[in-house]
């Protein structure tokens, strides 16, 4: 299997790591670039950055996420976009993760200190659903191991308990399709499958679960009016979810305008056929040299007992991560099977 980027990307290395973050495309960097460029010679403008390109990065994540641009919040980190939304929950509230969960996803609710949480194995998540659950708090693919959760027996659970349900999709959005609209919430870092420079981030509000979010970060840019509003209280916000809004990085943006058009030409179904592929062959090379993968159909690969291999993988130019007592491998668009049977020649010598 070729690289579904082609010339847009130069590794030099054997890069299985995109679970830590992703290769940036070169029309990416080409457009941080032009813009650092402009910013230094005073030609970047009044913001020192367009808020349409902004715009066009909100509206072709909607578009991968499948819901509309106005349920769409742009910001910087996955913990901020989480801490709104435990800000708005009541004293006492429930919250669901599965164990092992991301911090990212948890600590915004645990400092809080007024919060009851609980947690249960990933496997039993949708059965640990109580009807005093406020809140379901998960990730699509565990970040530590690569297990996919079962996002509809979740949904189903938490619907039937009248829980509203948060999805971090930031280990799967770019090569597992994403349906945004079926959580209440949706909060992805950009900087992994997305394939956008780092500080890049977009939240998910539905249109009923916007109504009970306050906007506690809310500055000039989530006005309805932005320029008119840069002075005194914002006399009105945004209608839609650009009241929770972030102050965007402009540099992290004009990067993330391109990678998302490019994760949007090449489609996400056939990224998910390539990268799942390559992750089955990991797999099976995996467990024909006596090692046992978690097993399962995600992008990501963990394998247990094969930490102390890592600084061979390193000195090989083999880029994987160490997690949780795993070494774990991710796969992307511009991976090849060259890529997987370099890997599995290292850990074969």
């Amino acid at each position: 299997m070729d690289s579904l980027g082609g010339a847009e990307f130069a590794p030099d290395m054997t890069y299985l790591n995109t679970s830590s973050c992703g290769l940036l495309p070169r029309r990416s960097v080409e457009a941080v670039q032009a813009l650092a460029r402009d910013n230094a010679t005073g030609r970047g403008g009044e913001g020192a950055g367009s808020f349409e390109t902004v715009g066009a990065a909100r509206d072709t994540f909607a578009r991968l996420a499948g819901v509309p641009a106005g349920r769409v919040a742009v910001g910087g980190s996955v913990a901020v976009h989480v801490g709104l939304i435990a800000s708005s929950l009541r004293p006492g509230d429930e919250v669901l993760f599965p164990e092992g969960e991301f911090s990212s996803v948890i600590t915004p609710f645990a400092v809080r200190g007024d919060l009851v949480l609980r947690y249960a194995p990933l496997e039993k998540l949708a059965g640990e659903v109580r009807p005093d659950t406020a809140l379901v708090a998960f990730s699509s693919v565990q970040s530590a191991d690569g297990r996919v959760a079962d996002l509809p027996a979740i949904r189903a659970a938490a619907a039937a308990h009248g829980a509203r349900t948060l999805l971090d999709a930031t280990q799967s959005a770019g090569w597992l399709p994403l349906d945004a609209g079926a959580y209440d919430y949706t909060v992805t870092g950009g900087f992994k499958f997305l394939l956008c420079p780092r500080g890049a981030s977009f939240l998910t509000v539905t249109e009923e679960a916007q109504g009970s979010l306050m906007p506690r970060h809310a500055g000039w840019v989530a006005a309805e009016d932005t320029w008119g509003s840069t002075y005194g209280p914002v006399e009105r916000l945004a209608t839609t979810a650009r009241r929770f809004d972030e102050p965007p990085a402009f540099l992290s943006y004009y990067g993330a305008e391109q990678s998302l058009a490019l994760l949007e030409e090449i489609g996400i179904d056939a990224i998910h056929a390539h990268d799942t592929a390559l992750a089955a062959r990991f797999r099976a090379g995996l467990t024909g040299l006596g090692h046992e993968p978690v097993p399962g159909e995600s992008a990501i690969v963990s394998v247990p007992g094969l930490t102390h291999r890592h600084p061979d993988l390193r000195r090989a130019r083999v880029a994987v991560s160490v997690r949780a007592g795993y070494v774990r491998a991710a796969f992307h668009l511009y991976n090849t099977t060259a890529d997987v049977d370099r890997a599995l020649d290292v850990l074969a010598g």
